[in-house]
C-alpha cells in the first residue's frame, strides 16, 4: 500500500497544483477588469482568449510529449502554467490582456494533456483506476486556490503580488513533486505523432461521451444560478448554492469515484452516473422550485463527475501514443465546453432556459447510451 501511495501521490498533487492555478486566477478577474477598464463585452472576450490558447495548443501536446518524455513534459509545463499567473494583473489594457490570456490559456492546455497522460500511464502501472481521484485532487486545488483569492481580494491586497507570491509558492510545490514521477519515454520503435495531430477516428466515440458529459458540466457551472433565479424565483443568495451543490457533488463523486470504477468498470459506472444525471437533468427542467432545481443540479454534479477521467484513461489506451490520444480527447471535451455556455444562452434567447436544459439532458441520454466506447478494447 505505501508503495503504490508512493506512486500516487506525486500525480495528485501535480493536479491540485494545476487546479490552484485556475482557482486564483478566477477569483481576480474583477480587480483584472478594473485595471484594464472593459466593460462586460470586453471582458467577454478577453476571457474567450485562454479557451482559444488551450484549443490551438492542445494538437501539438502529444508530439511534444513523445519527444521530450512525459515527466519533463509535465515539470515544463506545468512551471510555465504558474509563471503564467503573474501575467494577467500586469497587463495596462484588453489588447495586452487578449495575448497574454491567450499563452496562458495555452500552457494550462499543453500541462493539461501532459498531467493526464501522465496519469493513465500511472494508472496502467498501478493496475487499478485512479483518474478519477486525480480530478477530485484538481477540484480540491482549485477550491484551495480561489480560496486564498477571495481571502486576498476581501483584505484588499493588489492582484499583482497575490498572483506573483501564488505564482512562485506553486512553482516550487509543482517542481518539487513532478521530480518524483516516473519517467517515461518513447521506445525507440514507436512512431512519434504528427507536430498537429486532429482527433483521430479510434477516439471520436470516446469523444462524443465525454463531450456530452463536458456539455452538461458547462451549462450547470455557467447558468446554474440565472437558472435558479430566473425560472426557479430564487434570490441571489439561494441561486449562488445551485453551483455550490453541483461543484461540492462533483468533487466528492470524484474523489470517491475510483473504488466505483473499480468495482463495476468504466462502462457501468458512466451509464449508472448518466441515469443520476439523467433524473438530475428532469428535475431541472421540471422545476419551479428552488429546492427540486438546486436537487437536480446536484445530481448532474454526481451523475458527470468521473466521465472525464474515464474518457481520457479509454483515450490514452485507444490510441497508438498515450499523450496524442489524451490531446485528442481534451481537444473535442474542450471544444464542447468553449461553445457550450454561448449555445446553451443562444438557445435560450430563442425558447426558454428550461427548453435549453431539455436538450442539456438529451445529450446525457446521449452519454449514458454511448458508454460502451469507453470498454477497454482488450475486454
Amino acid at each position: 500500500m505505501a508503495r503504490t501511495s508512493g506512486r500516487r501521490l506525486p500525480i495528485a498533487v501535480v493536479f491540485a497544483v494545476h487546479g490552484a492555478v485556475g482557482g486564483a486566477f478566477a477569483t481576480r478577474i474583477p480587480w483584472i477588469q478594473e485595471r484594464v477598464e472593459t466593460g462586460a463585452g470586453g471582458l467577454g472576450l478577453a476571457l474567450l482568449a485562454p479557451a482559444v490558447g488551450t484549443l490551438l495548443a492542445m494538437p501539438v501536446a502529444g508530439r511534444l510529449i513523445h519527444r521530450i518524455g512525459g515527466r519533463t513534459a509535465t515539470r515544463l509545463l506545468l512551471a510555465g502554467w504558474c509563471l503564467a499567473l503573474v501575467l494577467p494583473p500586469l497587463a495596462p489594457g484588453l489588447a495586452v490582456l487578449w495575448p497574454v490570456l491567450l499563452v496562458y490559456g495555452a500552457l494550462g492546455g499543453l500541462a493539461d494533456v501532459a498531467m493526464n497522460a501522465q496519469g493513465v500511464q500511472i494508472e496502467e502501472t498501478l493496475g487499478r483506476p485512479i483518474m478519477s481521484g486525480l480530478h477530485g485532487m484538481w477540484s480540491v486545488g482549485a477550491l484551495a486556490g480561489a480560496g486564498t483569492g477571495v481571502l486576498a481580494a476581501h483584505a484588499g491586497i493588489d492582484a499583482r503580488p497575490h498572483l506573483a507570491v501564488t505564482a512562485l509558492v506553486l512553482l516550487g510545490c509543482g517542481l518539487l513533486v513532478s521530480s518524483f514521477l516516473p519517467a517515461s519515454r518513447p521506445g525507440l520503435d514507436s512512431v512519434a505523432p504528427p507536430h498537429f495531430a486532429l482527433p483521430g477516428r479510434e477516439v471520436l466515440g470516446i469523444g462524443l461521451v465525454g463531450a456530452c458529459a463536458v456539455l452538461a458540466e458547462g451549462a450547470a457551472a455557467d447558468w446554474s444560478a440565472v437558472y435558479l433565479r430566473d425560472v426557479a424565483g430564487a434570490g441571489q443568495g439561494v441561486a449562488a448554492v445551485s453551483y455550490t451543490a453541483f461543484a461540492l457533488t462533483m468533487a466528492l463523486a470524484r474523489l470517491g469515484g475510483d473504488a466505483v470504477v473499480a468495482r463495476l468498470g468504466p462502462v457501468r459506472t458512466v451509464r449508472l452516473g448518466g441515469v443520476l444525471a439523467l433524473l438530475g437533468g428532469l428535475a431541472v427542467v421540471l422545476a419551479r422550485d428552488p429546492l427540486p432545481a438546486i436537487a437536480g443540479f446536484g445530481l448532474i454534479g454526481l451523475g458527470v463527475a468521473v466521465v472525464i477521467p474515464l474518457a481520457f484513461t479509454a483515450g490514452g489506451r485507444a490510441a497508438a501514443d498515450p499523450g496524442q490520444g489524451v490531446a485528442g480527447i481534451a481537444t473535442l471535451t474542450y471544444s464542447c465546453l468553449l461553445v457550450a455556455p454561448a449555445a446553451i444562452g443562444g438557445i435560450a434567447s430563442l425558447t426558454s432556459l428550461p427548453v435549453s436544459f431539455a436538450l442539456v439532458t438529451a445529450g446525457l441520454a446521449v452519454m449514458t447510451a454511448s458508454a460502451g466506447f469507453l470498454r477497454p478494447a482488450s475486454v
